[in-house]
């Protein structure tokens, strides 16, 4: 110990200032290297409460980028989940529709009306196209239907 503390003071102090000027910058430049650049997505949430066979207003998905769709239904339970690209004039789509009996689904249309997932467990309450560049929830049982859905990309 005795050494080390000789050998320190045998430095200048210029020569000091020099070491933690090199040392600050190796540093900084490991840390520069080492950091990840993590971007915020974008999402979207709706809610819903439809009467029996109601839609809801058109929802227009982000244009050219995937979107993850999830949706649920809170008063009849059950989610359901699609990743869907929206370029002009049409929607692709690949996903899983909601459990009894859970599914793939997974299609492409640029029509009005065409099923994309169940996000009710019966399969009453889904999500569908509602014209080539939005899609819309349906209701498609007797009774009143509430949840939500929301997008991210």
């Amino acid at each position: 110990m005795k050494a080390i503390r000789m050998r320190i003071q045998k430095f200048s102090r210029p020569g000091v200032i020099l070491m933690a000027t090199v040392v600050v910058i190796i540093t900084s430049m490991v840390a520069a290297n080492a950091t990840q650049t993590i971007t915020t997505p974008n999402a979207a949430f709706v809610s819903f409460s439809l009467a029996a066979g109601a839609s809801s207003a058109p929802i227009t998905p982000a244009t050219n980028r995937s979107v993850l769709v999830m949706g649920c239904s809170t008063s009849f339970g059950g989610v359901g989940q699609a990743s869907l690209l929206h370029v002009p004039g049409g929607i692709v789509w690949v996903g899983l529709d909601s459990y009894y009996p859970a599914a793939i689904t997974q299609g492409n249309t640029s029509i009005a009306g065409v099923h994309i997932v169940y996000i009710q467990n019966d399969h009453h309450v889904d999500i569908k196209t509602a014209s080539a560049d939005a899609i819309l929830v349906h209701n498609g049982s007797t009774v009143t239907a509430a949840g939500n859905v929301t997008l991210v990309w």
